[in-house]
């Protein structure tokens, strides 16, 4: 009888730990490090960015940790989709299309999508001046979608690249006129460094919810409710006890959580 009750106590410390483990299995997020300021690689070759502190901090308030896995964009929902990674928080915007395929969050940040071109360049709310022009975008990027049916048609060129970071290169280098991204992104990554000087932002702000949705979300698997709602309640955490704040300040001057208007990047 003794055997059978310290049995029964092994194998119930056993499942306890199986259950203990699983709680503290690792959230595996995918991001792809070549976005600055949101996500980039340091000199020592570790991630650096907004999306990277926002990250942690939200893991840190769920008390899970935290496994990154870099990824190109255009394969981070395909990356999701095989169980490579758990969630994407990579400057994605929540868009119809993508909900198709994955389950967002609340937003953890809103900002418009911008034209950059040589500084001068007159472009008007028709856009007709881009006829002729070469426009890069990243591929599989909602801008990549947006340049494709509304540039394109104006007579713009529209050339896909696999890193923001290529297309800066390529405008430097006069290959490209220019691109349209995230007015963040253009501000801090391209405009406010050497390679982008001479250039500036033309044209109107980007903002229709068609192509830009509802601001820029974290995504989780189709049906993943358990992860879906405690990264809501994390990203509410930190908003409300100043964690956020701190990390946003370190980055930009304004308020990038953005006020509740249809504007995305």
């Amino acid at each position: 009888m003794k055997k059978l009750v310290l049995l029964g106590a092994l194998a119930l410390s056993v499942l306890s730990m199986q259950a203990f483990a699983a709680d503290e299995k690792p959230l595996k997020i995918g991001i792809e490090a070549a976005y600055p300021p949101f996500a980039s690689k340091a000199p020592d070759g570790s991630i650096v960015g907004f999306d990277y502190d926002i990250g942690n901090a939200l893991c840190e308030e769920m008390k899970v940790k935290c496994t990154w896995v870099e990824q190109e964009f255009d394969g981070l929902i395909p990356a999701l989709k095989v169980r490579k990674i758990d969630a994407i928080l990579s400057s994605m915007s929540i868009t119809d299309d993508r909900k198709k395929s994955v389950d967002f969050t609340n937003r953890y940040y809103l900002t418009p999508a911008r034209l950059a071109l040589k500084e001068g360049t007159v472009v008007s709310d028709s856009l007709d001046e881009l006829k002729g022009k070469k426009i890069g975008v990243q591929r599989g990027s909602i801008h990549d979608r947006f340049a494709k049916e509304v540039l394109a048609p104006k007579g713009a060129t529209v050339v896909p690249y696999s890193s923001q970071n290529e297309i800066y290169l390529d405008v430097e280098a006069g290959r490209l006129d220019g691109t349209v991204a995230d007015a963040t992104l253009l501000q801090e990554g391209f405009l406010d460094t050497p390679a982008g000087k001479g250039y500036a932002f033309v044209g109107p702000s980007f903002t229709d919810v068609k192509y830009f949705g509802d601001g820029v979300g974290i995504a989780v698997r189709k049906g993943d409710k358990a992860n879906l709602d405690r990264i809501n309640a994390a990203i509410d955490a930190i908003r409300a006890n100043g964690k956020y704040k701190l990390i946003q300040d370190k980055y930009f001057n304004f308020d990038i959580y953005g006020a509740d208007t249809k504007a995305a990047n």
